[in-house]
């Protein structure tokens, strides 16, 4: 007989607790195909043997990353050799594609090899695009021919999703004299070097021999390395207060074979002791467990919604309030010298970058405030117009607007919040992850709407953007870090609490020293997990554009 105790714990020791939604990490592994048309014929009596070699950039300098395998004697390779590249959001990743007909077992990059032709572009726009197509250039700058390359990109999922799932059990084995056993079932993953991870362990139902276990929640990268196939081994236990389990049986199982057994309402397993089945003669079993629910929760990442199609809408506003100075004054922080950029400049090239990467159409927002505007010289927020597309067109219409305008005042920021609100409410309507807003603020004080400003922000947190503020000048910024809220939950006046933190409040003067580059990584590092968690609050999957296949047809490999 066996000491009892009363157990309320719905997970013993040892149990993993019952997870939630996985959050992605920002930064992803990608893989990287690529097949090219229509190469250069190198070859007088053959077809060219091309190869493709990439390199990254890195400190200014190209550093081969890999290249493919040679194709022998084809102009329209698809190469089986998958390039895997780690991937930040943000960062500019600057890539090089270079084709090579191959001679013989010589080095690529020897004089004997023949050059094909080159293609640069970042990993942003790749995995913006999910697959892209360009023309070769010839060291000239010239079209090699008809020579095009295409990349396509696909995310490698660490952790793509949890499960749930509902086990109950029939006509266990009863372990006890003078009760009924007290089952509990355990499920393990059996590793690649077939040790057992327990993966998770359920509560003990008292005396009864017909259990049903509480629904648990599990992440697939924890219960099957995300590996459909793995094998799972489930035991099922007598649980004894002092730890000397007794074992009633097993069984063996893949969580493809749960999903299965679901589909074709056969969701039950014998569960067996083997001893008992070495000893006994007609053993058939020691009782059966069912999965009685198998519920798979996809948990998307940043780049699925990239890769699905999603846009990030960049918009700038720029402070013009009279504190910046006269910009005709060196002293001024407007002002323009042909040598060096101001630090607005500065501020909206590092993260405009980034962003125009992920905007097809390459036409941002760029709004000007806290200025008198002609001809009648009103206070407000107004566009600033450009023709060039990109960051270029809104670096050219920030330099045309400044003799045109004066610098006035007061520095509100509410209104522009509003602006990009009302976009990102029409973006909500349409129930798709299509479109994301980021919204970027330069200013070089404290914003004077402090009230309005912290109310548009919660109701901008239903919504999908993000708000980036850099503080340019040697302003005490102390009441901006209130937006930002990493030291606390930012409350409108009336307490409502933001539903998501989306503020990133940055001082540039932290970053004055160091390059463009630290301040993007900075400042854009949250969006990622902003963007994953708006879709996930809204239960919005990424769109699924249909991606056409390369038409090229592989050659054999050398």
């Amino acid at each position: 007989l066996k000491k009892k105790t009363n157990i309320s714990e719905p997970n013993p020791q040892g149990a993993p607790a019952a997870l939630g939604v996985v959050t992605a990490t920002c930064v992803s592994k990608v893989e990287l195909r690529l097949s090219c048309r229509h190469l250069l014929d190198r070859d007088p009596l053959n077809k060219s043997d091309p190869s493709v070699v990439l390199l990254m950039q890195s400190q200014g300098q190209w550093v081969e990353v890999d290249r493919t395998e040679v194709i022998k004697s084809s102009l329209h390779p698809v190469f089986s050799k998958v390039f895997t590249l780690d991937y930040y959001f943000e960062e500019v990743q600057k890539l090089r594609f270079e084709a090579y007909d191959i001679h013989g077992h010589c080095s690529i990059g020897s004089q004997d090899d023949d050059f094909l032709g080159g293609m640069e572009c970042t990993l942003g726009q790749i995995v913006a695009q999910k697959k892209m197509t360009r023309a070769l250039l010839l060291k000239n700058g010239k079209h090699a021919g008809k020579s095009t390359i295409t990349v396509i990109a696909e995310e490698i999922s660490g952790n793509n999703g949890y499960v749930e799932l509902s086990f109950r059990a029939k006509k266990l084995d009863d372990k006890d004299l003078f009760s009924k056993s007290d089952p509990f079932l355990e499920i393990y993953r059996i590793n690649d070097d077939q040790s057992e991870q327990l993966v998770y362990r359920t509560e003990v139902v008292k005396n009864n021999l017909n259990p049903v276990w509480e629904t648990f929640k599990v992440s697939l990268n924890s219960l099957c390395s995300c590996e459909e196939k793995r094998p799972l081994k489930c035991l099922v236990w007598d649980y004894d207060s002092r730890g000397k389990h007794d074992f009633i049986g097993e069984f063996s199982t893949t969580f493809m074979e749960m999903q299965k057994a679901i589909e074709e309402d056969k969701v039950q397993w014998d569960c067996v002791n083997p001893k008992y089945k070495t000893k006994k003669r007609n053993y058939k079993n020691s009782g059966v467990v069912i999965l009685s629910d198998l519920k798979i929760h996809r948990v998307y990442s940043f780049l699925d919604y990239i890769m699905g199609g999603c846009q990030i809408h960049f918009t700038v506003a720029i402070d013009f309030t009279a504190s910046n100075g006269d910009p005709r004054n060196s002293c001024s922080l407007h002002y323009i010298n042909p040598y060096q950029p101001n630090e607005y400049l500065k501020a909206l090239i590092a993260v405009g970058e980034i962003c125009q990467d992920y905007d097809s159409d390459k036409k941002f927002s760029a709004l000007g405030f806290g200025a008198r505007i002609p001809p009648k010289y009103e206070v407000r927020a107004f566009p600033l117009y450009y023709t060039s597309t990109g960051i270029q067109g809104v670096v050219e219409s920030y330099q045309n607007c400044l003799p045109k305008i004066q610098l006035y005042g007061p520095t509100n920021v509410a209104p522009i919040i509003a602006k990009v609100a009302r976009m990102a409410a029409a973006e909500e309507r349409t129930g798709e992850a299509s479109q994301y807003y980021i919204l970027l603020i330069l200013t070089d004080g404290v914003v004077t709407d402090m009230a309005d400003t912290r109310e548009a922000i919660v109701r901008a947190s239903y919504l999908p953007m993000s708000i980036i503020i850099v503080g340019v000048g040697n302003a005490d910024f102390t009441d901006m870090q209130i937006l930002d809220g990493d030291d606390g939950v930012l409350r409108s006046p009336k307490g409502e609490p933001v539903l998501r933190d989306i503020v990133q409040f940055v001082p540039f003067r932290e970053f004055k020293n160091a390059s463009a580059t630290a301040l993007a990584k900075c400042v854009l590092a949250e969006v990622p997990k902003q963007v994953v968690e708006y879709y996930s609050h809204k239960e919005l999957p990424p769109r699924c554009p249909n991606m056409d296949s390369p038409d090229a047809s592989p050659g054999p490999p050398q």
